[in-house]
């Protein structure tokens, strides 16, 4: 969607929402493509807390290139992050607003997911300057984009920390479960247990909530017969949100149920941390070139997306209302084929 066209001065910058590796990169690539226009470029923090509260709009301030010299290689993000419940009422969205008039800002680009982009749209009800998201989230679950920034970076901690685990289990002969991060999404699950030669991925494409005793047979039947037929270990590879009490019940059950030994392993918020890899600062300073292009140009309400390689304008909308889905294939690899494969080969 575009607006009319007008000069641009001021560009207010945030990231909201869970942290993902590549974050600091979009904001370089946001602050050096706006120097390159002539566009100030205003730092907001702590989310759109730093729209919201006195003690944060106090702390904004313009990007120097001098701050984003050394951050590409960085994880986290230097303008922090964090949920804002006040954005969820609409005087908060009324002083975000107000924030924004009274900083002279012409365009908010937010790095983050659905919830910073739900926020955007709404604030865009009250505010008459330009938005643009920018998708940053570990969860690659954004619709109408190939790759989230973040999501690479998550998938090879979550490979290198299996692997290791891997070793250990080969050692004792035992089954481990490990649960991975994704919110509702199973696309780090199916990619980190397909890449680590998984025996089970579990996730919300293959497995239903409704009947987990009947699912707790079937795989326990699973594993003794794994068991019977080869020594070695026996890693399932599941998503959060997915069981009821997550990996830590789960091998509860089967234990109580079935008398299996196992171990559950959590990786959590390690998923979000470290240094981006190639593919995420990469996708991170083209997106933050294109958002700055994309304001230059008048676009407002939009998504940055990358398809096929190339970048591309999505409508915020529907990339937070179409959901994306595992590929068909990497699902029907895993179950028809590889899963099978792991029940009767060494």
């Amino acid at each position: 969607m575009t607006s009319a066209t007008k000069q641009v001065k001021r560009i207010g910058l945030l990231t909201s929402g869970g942290d993902a590796p590549g974050m600091n990169a979009a904001i370089r690539s946001v602050v050096l493509a706006a120097h390159h226009y002539h566009i100030d470029v205003i730092g907001f923090v702590h989310g759109y807390n730093g729209l919201v509260l006195e003690e944060y709009i106090s702390q904004s301030k313009t990007l120097t290139l001098n701050d984003v010299n050394s951050i590409i290689h960085q994880g986290g993000t230097i303008l922090k992050s964090a949920r804002c419940p006040m954005m969820l009422e609409r005087s908060g969205l009324e002083q975000a607003a107000n924030t924004l008039t009274e900083q002279a800002i012409d365009a908010l680009i937010v790095i983050g997911g659905d919830g910073s982009f739900t926020g955007l749209l709404a604030l865009q009800q009250l505010w008459q300057g330009q938005v643009i998201g920018v998708p940053g989230t570990i969860d690659n679950d954004l619709a109408n984009t190939d790759f989230t920034i973040g999501f690479s970076t998550a998938v090879n901690t979550g490979i290198e920390a299996i692997d290791k685990i891997r070793d250990t289990a080969d050692a004792f002969e035992r089954v481990f479960i490990v649960e991975l991060m994704g919110r509702h999404s199973g696309h780090i699950t199916f990619n980190v247990g397909i890449a680590c030669a998984a025996e089970q991925v579990l996730s919300f494409e293959n497995f239903s909530q409704e009947n987990e005793a009947s699912k707790l047979k079937q795989l326990a039947e699973e594993i003794q017969q794994a068991q019977q037929n080869r020594h070695g270990s026996y890693i399932i590879v599941m998503a959060e949100n997915l069981w009821s009490g997550g990996a830590t019940k789960l091998v509860e059950q089967l234990q109580t149920f079935a008398g299996i030994e196992c171990t559950a392993c959590v990786l959590g918020h390690i998923q979000r941390g470290g240094s981006p890899v190639a593919k995420d600062r990469i996708l991170a300073t083209k997106m933050g070139v294109c958002a700055v292009q994309a304001v230059i140009a008048g676009e407002t309400g939009i998504m940055i997306a990358e398809q096929q390689g190339a970048m591309s304008h999505v409508l915020l909308t529907s990339a937070i209302s179409e959901g994306k889905h595992v590929s068909s294939q990497l699902v029907d690899a895993q179950q028809n084929i590889l899963a099978l494969s792991a029940q009767t080969h060494c």
